[in-house]
């Protein structure tokens, strides 16, 4: 199961701030719910996991992050990453392509993600993954501007928030006439 995740957002902080941070993974992966990066390999490798915990579904990956490309000058990011289910019972592929420019309100962010799912999780179908990433994608913007402005925040998964993606993915299947979950 594939899911294609894009967003764009505006910080009101200038654009040569905002790439110091996000183009740290050590610190960047701390605004990512349920993200952490156990391990720095090298300048552009790193070990991580990813726990998720919404309703019945729990989640844990283990994986692999690379910095496949960091251009400071243009501003543009490509990220890959790799994890396995740590129950032996799926796998999750991403890759990420992000980009900054300077905006009147100070940067604009774009980024587009790709995300491939095998294993239990894909049983719940590309609607709710793109949902919950929805979810998720929304805290971690918040997360990242409270950094940004040097306030605390709480990267645990917004389980609340969760719930109520996994709602309106059933809820909208039923409405369509159709089983989303198969997809």
């Amino acid at each position: 199961m594939e899911a294609i995740i894009e967003k764009s957002f505006e910080i009101e902080e200038p654009i040569e701030k905002v790439w110091a941070n996000l183009s740290k993974p050590m610190e960047i992966a701390s605004c990512v719910p349920g993200a952490a990066i156990t391990q720095q390999i090298d300048d552009t490798h790193y070990k991580g996991e990813v726990k998720l915990k919404f309703g019945p579904i729990k989640a844990q990956y283990d994986g692999d992050i690379e910095m496949v490309e960091l251009d400071s000058s243009a501003y543009r990011m490509v990220m890959s990453g790799k994890g396995l289910d740590s129950k032996g019972k799926g796998s999750a592929d991403m890759k990420m392509n992000g980009d900054l420019q300077s905006s009147d309100k100070g940067t604009h962010v774009n980024f587009k993600m790709t995300v491939t799912i095998v294993g239990t999780l894909a049983q719940f179908g590309s609607r709710l993954i793109n949902d919950v990433s929805d979810q998720l994608l929304n805290q971690f913007i918040a997360n990242f501007k409270a950094q940004l402005a040097g306030q605390e925040f709480d990267n645990n998964l917004s389980a609340g928030s969760m719930m109520v993606s996994v709602l309106k993915s059933k809820i909208g299947g039923i409405f369509k006439g159709k089983d989303e979950s198969a997809s």
